[in-house]
């Protein structure tokens, strides 16, 4: 019998000794952890859109809790909450006595204080401050700037190589999601030793937390929230970008959310969030697609330019529609005998369907390609979706059909399967203001102060004849000049403003809405796309377009 006790010992102390000892003194020591804060968001003059507040935890050192039911009910009578909903907090977050447990988080600072006063009555009580997400501006730029919450499995299968784990804070959507490595705090806390019974014996050490980095965006502050607010109530979207550099001064998208419901966590405002058949969590600017209307002419006349099919002098008379096939297409007007300018100037559909069966589907499908379309134009926020522009090719591949001449001409007005993000056809417009240069948009300036818009900036000549976008340019600002243009309201705003106007026909409900401008004309500085859902003809959007530069230039923006 001590033969074999003495080779127990032999083998527990000799042999495994070392692997017993490590156990041991992972046995003994607890991690504390203590979170930093994440990093500020800032627009491009330096001020804060989204910063960090101390919130604080309410926790329980089961070792040092005496009378636990009496304790709990004093934290509720501080807290207003259920005694019961604590004590369930209580004894599902239970796991070692010297492990605090939450039993409430994200109060405000005056019950802390509150409960601060009752620490020397219930000696187990800890009140731990954490940063939290806070928004100063509410519902400003959400969908470029995304939420914050606890990982999701499918995220943290992703990431966990890269340091993520259980109960971590991530960003959902926008910069927050696209740029979470770079926000994300660094953890930090204490590390205390234990006895066998789990007991509080000393502290070993303290890492400091580290905050996360800094993000300036390339937003406009003052224009942002004036976008915000003249989208409000209405389902569309409203963009701003810079022509030369495809920075974005202003992105707003609407039904939009508050991200501190996320911050809050109450479950009924989030259940509506996902649940609210408007969608208020998607960015429309750049996850939703749509026929782009006659904004597509646009493409369809370089590509008759460029192509020699047509020029200035070439002329088609239109008397309400004309016949392809054996099909009657409409327009939406009469207008008589009609040239490009005045084509674009009225937004011609017959001039257009001619045209477009001179140049060809493939052709114009090519030059939709060209100017950015059918692919995500490389922006940096999550989700963004790259339409749709059909071809022949792909009618034969995909649905074993003929392409006809009707396809075409549907093409030749941006219906039919055509579908575009307004990030997309920003892009495109930005062509003319520049005088043809294809932008990236981009929308982070720099990271800790550090200045990344070198690297950001990605502009691609298009090498389209000056010839071209001079004529098109002329056509686009005689559509607010000309009496009879169909963005004539914007005559009015005392700058000079050029641009198209589309209405979109959908399948079911009124057409959606297009504008998308620059302006000033001779040297832009804004390129500016307002798109409305189901809410009538292009014109509507003008209305808006119309408030939103007014206001700009009362405001000195301009």
């Amino acid at each position: 019998m001590f033969s074999f006790l003495s080779l127990g010992l032999l083998n527990l102390e000799v042999i495994h000794g070392k692997v017993y000892k490590d156990l041991s003194n992972k046995n003994s020591i607890r991690l504390l952890a203590q979170s930093g804060a994440r990093g500020k968001i800032l627009d491009r003059e330096g001020n804060i859109l989204v910063d960090s507040r101390l919130s604080y935890d309410v926790m329980i050192l089961p070792q040092e809790l005496n009378r636990s039911d009496k304790a709990l009910m004093s934290i509720s009578n501080v807290l207003n909450a259920s005694a019961n909903d604590l004590k369930g907090a209580f004894k599902h977050g239970y796991a070692l006595e010297s492990m605090p447990i939450a039993i409430a988080k994200n109060i405000d600072t005056k019950k802390a204080i509150a409960l601060e006063e009752l620490k020397t009555d219930i000696p187990g009580l800890i009140i731990q401050p954490k940063p939290v997400r806070h928004y100063p501006y509410g519902r400003l730029a959400c969908h470029v700037i995304g939420y914050v919450n606890e990982i999701d499995r499918w995220r943290l299968t992703k990431l966990a190589d890269y340091g993520y784990k259980t109960r971590d804070y991530v960003g959902f959507g926008g910069v927050e999601e696209k740029y979470d490595y770079y926000l994300r705090q660094e953890e930090g806390g204490l590390s205390v030793e234990v006895d066998h019974r789990g007991r509080f014996m000393r502290m070993l050490g303290f890492k400091q937390p580290r905050n996360g980095r800094d993000l300036q965006l390339t937003l406009n502050l003052k224009i942002q929230k004036i976008a915000d607010e003249k989208l409000a109530g209405r389902k569309g979207c409203v963009i701003v970008m810079d022509p030369y550099t495809g920075e974005i001064i202003a992105m707003a998208s609407s039904p939009n959310f508050n991200p501190s419901a996320f911050v809050d966590k109450s479950n009924s405002s989030i259940s509506n969030l996902f649940n609210n058949p408007d969608a208020p969590l998607i960015n429309r600017a750049i996850s939703a697609s749509y026929p782009a209307g006659s904004v597509f002419k646009v493409i369809v006349a370089t590509a008759g330019l460029e192509t020699r099919k047509i020029n200035l002098s070439t002329t088609f008379l239109c008397q309400g529609s004309t016949l392809i096939g054996d099909q009657e297409f409409a327009c939406w007007n009469t207008h008589g005998q009609q040239n490009l300018i005045a084509a674009i100037t009225h937004s011609c559909n017959v001039f257009f369907y001619k045209t477009g069966l001179l140049v060809g589907a493939q052709v114009i499908h090519d030059y939709a390609i060209k100017f950015g379309l059918s692919r995500p134009a490389s922006f940096e926020l999550p989700y963004e979706t790259g339409g749709f522009i059909p071809s022949p090719l792909w009618r034969k591949i995909n649905k074993f059909k003929n392409w006809f001449n009707g396809d075409t001409a549907n093409l030749s007005i941006g219906q039919g399967d055509v579908l575009v993000t307004p990030l997309q056809l920003t892009r495109m417009m930005a062509v003319f203001a520049n005088r043809g240069y294809l932008v990236t948009p981009y929308i982070v300036k720099a990271i800790d102060g550090q200045d990344i818009s070198v690297y950001q900036r990605k502009i691609t000549s298009l090498s389209i004849k000056p010839s071209t976008i001079d004529n098109i340019r002329q056509g686009l600002r005689d559509v607010v000049l000309n009496p009879t243009g169909t963005a004539n309201i914007l005559s009015e705003v005392g700058i000079s403003v050029a641009g198209k106007t589309g209405t979109a026909q959908v399948a079911y409900g009124q057409p959606h809405a297009w504008f998308i401008g620059f302006l000033p004309f001779k040297n832009p500085k804004f390129v500016i796309c307002v798109f409305l859902e189901h809410s009538g003809p292009g014109q509507v959007s003008c209305v808006l377009a119309k408030q939103i530069i007014e206001s700009l230039i009362s405001e000195g923006l301009i």
